[in-house]
């Protein structure tokens, strides 16, 4: 598996770190519309504002750079349109339930910049066949807000209990580029993450946020320096490109689903 990997930045010298250490996708995020109400505990909520893709832009120019605007609404033509200028390649739409919303999305998009719906709706979930036609570029699954949605306990279960894959064999039939959820660094998690890489490999999933676990909550370079950011990172990579039988991963897949129900319960 040639996994891709995504870090939420706002910060310029971090993003700059990030890219020349082999993130693949700088990801900053303006999504603050009802993300409290729906998270409220400690999850990773977003500071950031339109100014910090002009300055991570402009610290890593090279790097490939992502925007989540905010669920659609009646400004999102002008927070699509305001983040292309400033920069971003790739746009991610939250929240949505139905693929007439993504079309609606990908209509606002210029043509030189990809689109990344982001689902995490039960309806949406449901839609991907329909979203999947529209041609979207890629397609990632968010498991925290996919979960709370369906009423579950723990984010695996969306994962453990077979519902993605259906849609992730729809994605793979049509050719679509797709991610799910977050990944602490190996040996860590509370599902371990070689664990969750072998979902990802037997899914096809390609893509892949590095959870703040994975960093272990650093803000500046020089704490990323201390948690050794760069050589995780590589480790990951090195134990995703693994090739994994399919009687392998078939076993992992049978252990992480005993393991997600034991902590749902």
């Amino acid at each position: 598996m040639n996994l891709k990997t995504m870090l939420v930045v706002s910060d310029p010298a971090v993003a700059a770190y990030a890219a020349a250490n082999g993130v693949d996708r700088l990801f900053v995020d303006l999504e603050w519309m009802g993300k409290a109400e729906r998270q409220p505990g400690d999850t990773q909520k977003s500071k950031s504002g339109p100014e910090d893709i002009s300055r991570v832009r402009e610290a890593a120019p090279d790097a490939n750079l992502m925007v989540r605007v905010n669920p659609f609404h009646e400004g999102t033509r002008a927070e699509v349109e305001d983040a292309v200028a400033r920069g971003a390649d790739v746009l991610m739409l939250p929240m949505f339930r139905d693929a007439g919303t993504v079309g609606r999305f990908m209509d606002l998009v210029p043509w030189k910049a990809a689109t990344m719906p982001l689902v995490e709706t039960k309806a949406a979930l449901d839609a991907v066949p329909e979203i999947a036609a529209l041609g979207p570029d890629e397609l990632y699954i968010g498991l925290n807000d996919l979960h709370l949605d369906m009423g579950m306990r723990f984010m695996f279960q969306p994962l453990a209990e077979g519902l993605l894959d259906a849609p992730c064999r729809m994605l793979c039939d049509a050719r679509i580029s797709f991610g799910i959820g977050g990944i602490a660094r190996l040996g860590q998690g509370v599902i371990p993450a070689e664990m969750v890489l072998n979902e990802h490999a037997r899914l096809g999933s390609e893509w892949v946020i590095l959870s703040r676990g994975f960093y272990e909550r650093a803000e500046t370079v020089d704490a990323l320096e201390a948690v050794e950011f760069g050589r995780e990172l590589a480790s990951l990579k090195d134990y995703a490109r693994k090739p994994q039988p399919a009687d392998e991963l078939a076993e992992t897949h049978r252990e992480f689903t005993r393991l997600v129900a034991e902590i749902a319960a």
